[in-house]
């Protein structure tokens, strides 16, 4: 752990309760795109660690970005903190979270998931599956596309428009490339239902999303973050748009002082 980073912001001079950040895909810590820079203005009254995954933003990268990888990772900084911290967790990050705050539950004092990538929670839905089964037909990545390709065809492709190709951008892309895929992951449910504190589920409505996007990564994500908030009885807010704690700061950042309060 001692090599992963974490940016710390904090205007509380230490007084606020600390809150660790697990970030997605394409992305890391404090990314103004993507990441969670609109979630700043929480520095006022909390202590927020946002943490750098494995090959993403400052810290090194391992052979292959892994979920486990990254949740013994989350574990291990939330036993650094003394009595546990809040911990919220976008997309992969999400996943991560989950599993984290399964294996240790005394350590983590509310859970916030942002469209998790959790698909094990959702088995059986047709949406999902369907992306399972498209998903398992695609051949591997030849060693011939580049991370600038391979950011071009995830946001052109499908509609979006393409982030400026910097090099700490492309590092998270080429990362992303090699990320275990998250289906494999088989998320333990019953210690986040069972565990005394509460547990946010956020969730875009993914109006206004290309429709490519939607039904690529929309639909499936909007019925995992519904299959996770009833399995383990989580409040589930909905909020316009596809990317929530960018677009929607405002409602993200009040849903989360409430659940802080």
């Amino acid at each position: 752990m001692t090599d992963v980073h974490r940016t710390v912001w904090d205007e509380t001079g230490g007084a606020g309760a600390p809150v660790v950040f697990a970030h997605s895909v394409f992305t890391w810590g404090d990314d103004d795109a993507y990441g969670f820079a609109a979630q700043r203005p929480l520095a006022r009254r909390y202590r927020l660690l946002l943490v750098d995954r494995r090959g993403y933003g400052r810290t090194p990268g391992t052979g292959r970005s892994d979920f486990d990888t990254d949740a013994d990772d989350l574990v291990e900084l939330l036993a650094r903190q003394e009595g546990g911290a809040h911990l919220v967790g976008h997309g992969h990050g999400g996943l991560a979270a989950m599993l984290a705050a399964g294996r240790r539950p005394g350590l983590v004092r509310s859970l916030a998931l942002i469209q998790p990538s959790a698909f094990s929670a959702s088995a059986g839905h047709p949406v999902v599956e369907a992306m399972l089964r498209r998903v398992a037909r695609n051949p591997p990545l030849p060693d011939s596309v580049t991370p600038e390709d391979y950011l071009r065809a995830s946001t052109e492709g499908l509609g979006l428009p393409v982030p400026e190709p910097t090099e700490r951008r492309l590092r998270a892309v080429a990362t992303s490339m090699r990320e275990r895929p998250v289906w494999e992951a088989r998320v333990p449910l019953e210690p986040l239902r069972t565990a005394p504190w509460p547990t946010l589920v956020v969730c875009g409505t993914w109006e206004g999303a290309p429709e490519p996007y939607r039904a690529y990564a929309g639909e499936p994500l909007i019925a995992c973050a519904e299959a996770v908030a009833g399995a383990v009885g989580a409040r589930l807010l909905r909020v316009p748009g596809y990317y929530p704690h960018t677009q929607r700061p405002a409602e993200v950042n009040a849903a989360l002082r409430e659940l802080w309060g």
